[in-house]
This record gives structure tokens, sequence and C-alpha cells, in this order.
């Protein structure tokens, strides 16, 4: 059986890869054919490459797996993504956005910056490393214009507050917001699901319409996908 690539059947950008066993996997068309980011697998078929998607080491992977509803990430989509670490998702948001969006990559690490900048950034014309604290957004005002989407993946006790203090600064109204919520960066003596709607109830105050609340397990344990659109 020849391997076969079949646009995914609701999100523009991302793609099944069918084995050559059967077996389906997900991918991106890789921005930069002949370089992976962090060991994937690259799939040549015809003109195009893609990178095959590890659940495992992504949390939107997993959240794309688990079932989600709507991927508001698109192409040309402007993205403010809040702990890119060393770039493994920030990439596959790279490769779905194309050269026509952009992904503004905050990180706070200085080691992960420099992984992100030499492995990831530098290969890449959509994408713009940050070194800063996502807590603090005013800071970076001068580097990140208005975004149609923020991510956020930080390990913060406010994760949810610290989000939304960004979008009140750079994401356009009626934008949308995806935050993984890592329970146990927020309170380890409290249950996953408690914290959960801890982190959903501060987007309400802060005028996010919830659109879908998707757990992780068994990919990432203790650890939710939050999506939100900031109401007009």
């Amino acid at each position: 059986m020849n391997i076969k690539a079949v646009p995914h059947q609701r999100f523009e950008g991302i793609y099944w890869i069918i084995l050559e066993d059967g077996t389906k996997r997900i991918a991106t068309r890789n921005l930069t054919p002949g370089r992976s980011v962090y060991g994937e697998r690259l799939i040549r078929i015809d003109e195009s490459e893609y990178r095959i998607w590890d659940p495992y080491r992504s949390k939107l992977a997993a959240a794309i797996l688990k079932g989600m509803k709507d991927l508001p990430i698109r192409g040309r989509s402007r993205v403010l993504y809040l702990g890119a670490a060393s770039g493994t998702t920030a990439s596959h948001v790279s490769d779905i956005v194309g050269e026509k969006g952009y992904v503004y990559c905050i990180e706070f690490s200085p080691r992960s910056i420099r992984d992100l900048i030499d492995n990831v950034c530098r290969f890449r014309v959509n994408m713009a490393p940050i070194l800063a604290d996502a807590r603090f957004p005013i800071k970076y005002s001068t580097l990140v214009g208005e975004v149609d989407v923020i991510y956020c993946d930080i390990a913060q006790p406010e994760q949810a507050s610290t989000l939304a203090d960004n979008a009140g600064i750079y994401l356009r109204k009626g934008g949308w917001i995806m935050l993984a919520v890592k329970a146990r960066s927020i309170d380890v003596t409290k249950e996953p699901s408690e914290i959960y709607q801890r982190e959903i109830n501060t987007l309400k105050e802060r005028g996010f319409k919830i659109a879908e609340t998707i757990n992780l397990e068994p990919y990432e344990k203790d650890h939710a996908m939050v999506i939100a659109q900031f109401e007009i």
C-alpha cells in the first residue's frame, strides 16, 4: 500500500497520513522541506513534504485527536503563541498559517528561546522569537501587532488571567483563544476538574464565550484545552 495524504475533514492545513500498514497519523505540510524540528518523521508525497504530528509531544495535536470541533488557527492567521518553548507545536502552527500568516513566539527561558531560534525560527519566514514574560504583555507591544488567535501553553498559576491580559492588548474583537490548562502547575492540592472550571470562569469574567473544553488524556495527564471567542 502506498502512503497517502488526505486533507483533514474539518481543519484547514492539517492532513491525515495513511501509512503503509493502513494506520493514520495527523500531519502538517512542511514549510521547510527537509528539516524536522523534534525528530518527527518526514513524509514525501509527490511535490509536498509532511511532518507527522506527535500528540504525546503537542497538546494541540492531542486536542485534535480527542475530537476538537473547531480549530481557529488556519491559513493566513496571525497568532500570538505564549510559551513557545523550543518550538514543537509552534512549528506546526507555522506550517498551518503558511507564509502569509505569522506566529509571534513568546518564551521566558533563554535556553528554550535559543533552541527556538537556532532550530526553528531562522529557517521560517513567518515566526518571530521574543524573549519575554507573558505575564507582562505591554513589554513586547512594540514587537507584536493585532492577532486573530492567542495560543497559551505556560506553566504559571494564573494561566487564564495571563492570557486575558494579552488578549486585552493584542487580540482583535471576535478573535479566538486556545488555553492549554496545566492543572498541576496551578494547584496540586485540587482536582484537575476544579482547576479547569476555575480557569474557565476567569475567562468568562474577562469577556470570553467558551466554545469547548477538551480533556487531553491519555496524551497529557491533568491537562485540558479550552477554546473561546473574544466577544464583540
